[in-house]
């Protein structure tokens, strides 16, 4: 099976500071859901932003899509096949609607006004967020944005999500929500999250990020749910 990433040996330190990533070897293949656990300040989203070109390995290889990525020019591709869904959905929510905000990605990929529309409708259905289609966005309580953030993302149509901390600001009847959504999608994931309710209702394999290194906790996969949807 080809894999989605394999990111091989990666070292990141930020300017001034020490090292974060010490060596990370971290494969993705299609239909899994990769949980990424780990104290805050482990460097969970620094890998993230790695995957998709925000940030440079000071040593490593990135190989996304069965293509080692280098330079900025490999990673637009990546940016359009691995959808990026931020810890803070402010820091991704930019437009004045949620229609627009939908609607942003699909017309930068070239789509015309008339298919990004059909293309907002269709992910704002699927998420249930229908009613929310002229909603001021700054408006918009957390979870709320949230649930646009992903929406925004799954408008581009990705192979791949990264969701950094999906649960955040979300009431327990909005996390279940997600739940349900996420394990609906067929994207291959990596998520980042401290809920374990969450952790085990919706991944297949997990693995902690503890000294700069990635290791199974408990020396294998979490558990066995949504098994059957990742093969």
């Amino acid at each position: 099976m080809s894999l989605f990433f394999d990111l091989k040996g990666i070292h990141f330190g930020y300017p001034g500071r020490p090292e974060v990533l010490h060596g990370i070897d971290l494969t993705l293949a299609p239909g899994e859901r990769l949980c990424l656990t780990g104290f805050n300040g482990a460097g969970k989203s620094t890998l993230l932003h790695i995957m998709v070109g925000l940030l440079k390995p000071s040593a490593g290889e990135v190989i996304a899509f069965g293509t080692p990525r280098r330079t900025e020019a490999d990673f637009r591709e990546v940016r359009c096949r691995a959808g990026l869904v931020f810890q803070d959905p402010d820091d991704q929510l930019f437009c004045p609607t949620v229609a627009e905000d939908v609607a942003f990605g699909p017309l930068n990929l070239g789509k015309s006004r008339d298919e990004a529309a059909a293309i907002v409708d269709r992910v704002l259905e699927r998420l249930r967020l229908s009613a929310f289609r002229n909603r001021i966005t700054h408006k918009l309580s957390g979870g709320e944005k949230r649930l646009v953030t992903l929406a925004a993302v799954l408008a581009m149509e990705p192979d791949v999500l990264l969701l950094d901390e999906p649960t955040n600001a979300l009431d327990e009847d909005t996390t279940e929500r997600l739940v349900e959504i996420l394990c609906s999608l067929p994207q291959a994931m990596v998520i980042v999250s401290h809920d374990p309710h969450f952790r085990k209702q919706v991944v297949t394999r997990s693995v902690r990020l503890e000294h700069g290194l990635l290791v199974a906790p408990g020396g294998g996969p979490e558990h066995e749910c949504c098994r059957a949807v990742a093969q």
